[in-house]
């Protein structure tokens, strides 16, 4: 399994924008895609505002190609998430995954709030 990892910086004006338009947008059309096996949104914020990471988990690097074409180094950011944030990586990074537990007992979900 691979670990794809992104980051941007949500705008102050925007507070929750980005991440209404990932689970409202992107989350549905990951889940139609072949190979896709989850997705998570993380945030900090920093006193300058809220940093975003959002880590999606794939079966393969074909999948990730289907998802984001041959240049699978480079971000896929729709114009809708540009529109909300004040910067962003322009490449990604990957991370084969190599061990994983959770705790017995609980899911890797967290319920939407």
């Amino acid at each position: 399994m691979i670990m794809r990892i992104w980051r941007g910086r949500e705008k102050k004006s925007e507070a929750g924008a980005y991440r209404r338009h990932l689970e409202g947008s992107v989350f549905p059309q990951l889940e139609d895609l072949a190979g896709f096996m989850g997705a998570q949104l993380l945030q900090r914020a920093d006193g300058e505002g809220t940093e975003v990471m959002v880590m999606t988990r794939w079966s393969s690097i074909k999948a990730i190609e289907a998802f984001a074409g041959p240049d699978i180094g480079r971000a896929v950011v729709e114009p809708a998430a540009r529109a909300v944030l004040e910067s962003f990586d322009d490449i990604v990074t990957h991370h084969e995954i190599v061990a994983e537990r959770a705790a017995p007992g609980t899911t890797s979900a967290r319920p939407r709030n």
